[in-house]
């Protein structure tokens, strides 16, 4: 079907524009889209809360919604028609609208040809953070010309707009004023309730970033939460849908409720984290100990998601925050979402081993090293290159590899948390006999990851992992079985030296050897192709459907 006319039905089926066009072509199957996602309603057990936590939870509920507000806004805002759109007050019509069109395109592809509704230029890579006529190239000489501006222009709190000939920056604060007050005043509110202290200090001192832009003292207070079943992450924090420079952070919210016993089953291994970093495949001189390593670790189930943990593919974990001062002095919270990891299992990930592996290793695929691998995938964000120094100036790894980074650093971490578990098994943490289930769960789980498309981070990032160790011999395709059979041994050396290659692009602050190392390794042959081809019938991913209020 055209991508005009899928567009079209999509908006058609939301009730946004009346489309005639349709009517000369076939009926558009919109189930058979949605089908493409398993619809999962999250059903969070909450009877242990008391009624003061139950209210906090639903004061920030509310409060997660306004993050969807934002940022929709932060991705479509120079569209007069999404605007319109992301404006509607049937929130789950406007939400499929903005899933399935990304889903089905992507939202950077180019739009020029689909429909009126989407205007007549392509998405810009800077999203709605910059003017959509700007390119990277135009920014870099603008701030090479303007130094003086150069620290508001690329703040991760600003969105950059015209003035005539000059560019201007203005502090998310102003520009999403009639959402982030709102949020403001419910975390004030949820910070009135609580009797925690840890967590009432959170809520206070990010409530009072919402109207400053300074989020410092919020994210050391986030880190030091505690005695509370309630683990919030509400703000700014990722930078994927900036593909312009990679510096804007988009505002997302996790609401999630606490598992003690998991939880605590799991922290023995940030113990480990000055190990896993002197255990990287680096030189000496390469390797990062002025971080902190307090890294908590909680296992939660999410009872509710908005902004960037909405649209797009479903999070099964966190690492926050992303700010280097603060992991310099304390570490980043990891968080995995276990009803998400759980639901994306089952329906995906358990089905797509027998498609992807011989019959043998599609057998030892399993949720336990599903779980394993995404902890050490976040643990591993910690680890590694931070803050280096590029041609004498002293600056960040994200900064020196501007758009590049995201995709390979989520490479990074997948491939240092294999790397991880394997030095776990040495310490005698995990037995040594489940390598079989380490490495056929850890490539199916490629496999599930470059689903989500060549523009997204996880998905480039996969794209690289399977071009580099397939070259390395890492597994090799059966013709016969249109089936993959991973080597232990070459599998164990090709993590390494991707590793390496990838931690000394970062260390170095390499922007143009990183380039074009992916363009060499991030993409797939047309045996991956065909294995890809072959899950037609198995979902994407999920759609969570969490409960509007508990």
């Amino acid at each position: 079907m055209p991508k005009f006319l899928l567009a079209s039905a999509l908006l058609a089926a939301t009730g946004l524009v009346s489309v005639p066009a349709l009517a000369a072509e076939p009926a558009y199957d919109l189930a058979a889209q949605k089908a493409k996602l398993a619809t999962i309603p999250m059903e969070v057990d909450t009877k242990f809360l008391s009624a003061e936590e139950r209210d906090v939870v639903n004061l920030l509920i509310k409060a997660s919604d306004l993050m969807s507000e934002v940022y929709l806004r932060q991705r479509y805002a120079e569209n007069p028609q999404v605007r319109r759109a992301v404006s509607m007050n049937r929130r789950a019509d406007r939400d499929l609208l903005v899933e399935m069109f990304d889903r089905n395109f992507g939202p950077w592809d180019e739009l020029a040809d689909l429909h009126p509704f989407w205007g007549t230029t392509a998405m810009p890579e800077g999203a709605g953070f910059y003017p959509k006529d700007l390119t990277r190239a135009d920014f870099e000489a603008y701030l090479a010309a303007h130094p003086e501006q150069k620290s508001a222009l690329t703040s991760p709190y600003t969105v950059v707009r015209r003035d005539g000939a000059k560019l201007v920056a203005v502090p998310y604060s102003v520009a999403y004023k009639e959402w982030l007050e709102p949020a403001a005043k419910l975390l004030d509110q949820a910070a009135a309730r609580t009797t925690n202290a840890s967590l009432k200090k959170f809520l206070s001192l990010r409530a009072k970033a919402f109207r400053t832009d300074d989020y410092y003292e919020s994210e050391l207070a986030w880190m030091d939460l505690k005695d509370t079943p309630i683990e919030v992450a509400i703000g700014p924090y990722e930078v994927y849908t900036d593909r312009l420079m990679g510096a804007k952070t988009s505002f997302e919210s996790f609401v999630t409720l606490k598992d003690p016993v998991e939880s605590a089953s799991l922290a023995k291994y940030k113990n480990y984290l000055r190990d896993m970093e002197a255990n990287l495949p680096i030189a000496e001189e390469y390797k990062n100990f002025q971080r902190g390593f307090e890294s908590p670790i909680a296992v939660a189930e999410q009872i509710r998601g908005g902004g960037d943990n909405v649209p797009g593919p479903q999070t099964v974990a966190f690492n926050l925050p992303n700010d280097e001062r603060v992991r310099e002095a304390k570490g980043a919270k990891k968080v995995i979402l276990s009803n998400v990891l759980g639901a994306k299992f089952e329906r995906i990930l358990k089905p797509m081993g027998a498609l992807v592996l011989v019959p043998p290793q599609a057998a030892q695929v399993d949720r336990k090293y599903m779980q394993l691998e995404t902890l050490f995938h976040e643990l591993s964000h910690s680890l590694g290159p931070g803050t280096i120094v590029v041609n004498g100036q002293t600056t960040t790894v994200d900064k020196a590899l501007k758009e590049q980074n995201s995709a390979i650093e989520e490479a990074k971490a997948d491939v240092a948390g294999v790397w991880d578990i394997l030095l776990m098994m040495q310490k005698g943490e995990i037995p040594v006999a489940e390598r079989p289930q380490l490495f056929a769960t850890y490539v199916a789980g490629i496999f599930r990851a470059v689903r989500f498309g060549a523009v997204e981070a996880h998905g480039k990032g996969a794209a690289l992992q399977y071009g580099y160790l397939r070259a390395k011999g890492a597994f090799t395709y059966d013709a016969a079985t249109k089936r993959y059979t991973y080597d232990d041994a070459k599998m164990e050396a090709g993590l390494r030296d991707l590793l390496h290659d990838m931690l000394m692009l970062q260390a170095k602050g390499d922007y143009e050897g990183t380039k074009a190392f992916m363009a060499r390794w991030a993409k797939l042959d047309p045996e991956a192709e065909g294995v890809i081809a072959s899950m037609a019938d198995l979902p994407v991913d999920i759609r969570p459907v969490y409960p509007e209020g508990i």
